[in-house]
């Protein structure tokens, strides 16, 4: 089967590959873009236990010299201790400068190995394989790597570009249907900027069906913005949409709400908020709200307006006493809403009311 290439256009630049069997060419294909080198996997219990020995085997086949990492599945492990552990394995297996991380499985192996590979010896190469929806259509591209500290999410990372992405869709045919759903609601967040027809496809709730151009028009869009703003400092932070209120439901569940999940909750108040205090252009709230019932995904939290803001106040779009919301005006076109941090949770409460 052929593959999609989709560029990556940035100082250094690189491929986003889509395609079915791409796990099992990763040897050639790794060897094409990176050359010779060292190569060390980088995965969970779970993944590993699915797809890394084939991964291994396409490696060696290509001629490969190979050493693997394997840590407990879960954000759980996207903390400083597991990064500490892989950073001595990586100086215990001697990987010197012109070797290669590879971070096989979804968005928490994608942030650690990607966080470790540009703190050693301050940055080698890696290469993400991402086995999960999400990891896919979000994660895995444009370079962010970070792990949770106890006081809020991501709050220790650094931007550090892939090498190449390899985006095997077969490993997403097999997701169990909760692990669709959470990739999902990236892919709605994704519809949500971009408009049309992504939007509408969607809307259908049938994204197994449609897995290929789903994916395919999320990078797409994801690349061209990270190919106008790598670090965040323009219209990349439109990805954010949803984040704010996800990464608070996220702190205040001790992170047992899968990501996904959690932004599907902050699209649906974020929507409503805006509706309600008549910032849209459109009826948004209702359409918005069905896309993520048919793909599986809440629309509620029993957190209170206070839990979220007070989570929310160690979220890195926070600036002093300001902090950057992302806001829908009508599909397709969204915000930057500067709110005191003050009114963030009279803001979340106008969302969470209307949801009543």
């Amino acid at each position: 089967m052929e593959h999609r290439v989709i560029p990556v256009h940035l100082r250094e630049s690189y491929n986003v590959l889509i395609g079915g069997g791409l796990l099992a060419k990763s040897g050639s294909l790794i060897r094409v873009a990176l050359g010779d080198c060292r190569l060390a996997v980088v995965t969970d219990c779970n993944v590993a236990g699915l797809y890394l020995d084939g991964v291994l085997t396409s490696l060696r086949e290509a001629g490969y010299d190979t050493c693997s990492f394997v840590f407990p599945a879960g954000e759980q492990s996207k903390r400083m201790d597991t990064l500490s552990n892989l950073l001595e394995f990586f100086a215990e297996e001697r990987l010197t400068r012109t070797d290669c991380v590879l971070a096989l499985g979804g968005g928490v192996t994608g942030d650690l190995a990607g966080f470790a590979a540009g703190c050693y010896l301050r940055g080698i190469r890696y290469v993400q394989l991402p086995t999960t929806l999400l990891a896919a259509v979000d994660s895995s591209i444009g370079g962010k790597t970070a792990i949770d500290l106890p006081q809020g999410k991501n709050l220790a990372g650094l931007f550090h570009q892939p090498s190449l992405v390899l985006c095997d869709i077969d490993c997403f045919h097999t997701l169990p249907a909760e692990e669709l759903s959470n990739g999902a609601a990236e892919a709605i967040k994704t519809g949500i900027l971009e408009g049309e027809p992504l939007f509408s496809l969607l809307e259908t709730g049938n994204v197994r069906e449609h897995i290929e151009p789903i994916v395919t028009q999320c990078v797409r869009y994801k690349a061209n913005i990270v190919g106008q703003d790598e670090t965040e400092t323009g219209p990349r932070k439109l990805l954010n949409l949803g984040h704010t209120v996800g990464h608070a439901i996220e702190k205040c569940s001790g992170f047992s709400i899968p990501h996904g999940y959690a932004v599907a909750i902050g699209l649906a108040i974020i929507a409503r908020a805006a509706e309600s205090l008549g910032a849209v252009d459109e009826p948004i709230a209702a359409r918005i709200e069905s896309a993520l019932v048919r793909n599986g995904l809440p629309i509620t939290t029993k957190f209170s307006p206070e839990a979220l803001a007070n989570a929310a106040l160690s979220d890195k779009k926070r600036t002093g006493g300001q902090i950057t919301l992302v806001v829908p005006r009508a599909i397709g076109a969204c915000y930057f809403l500067e709110l005191p941090t003050a009114q963030l949770e009279n803001f979340f409460r106008a969302g969470m009311e209307a949801g009543k």
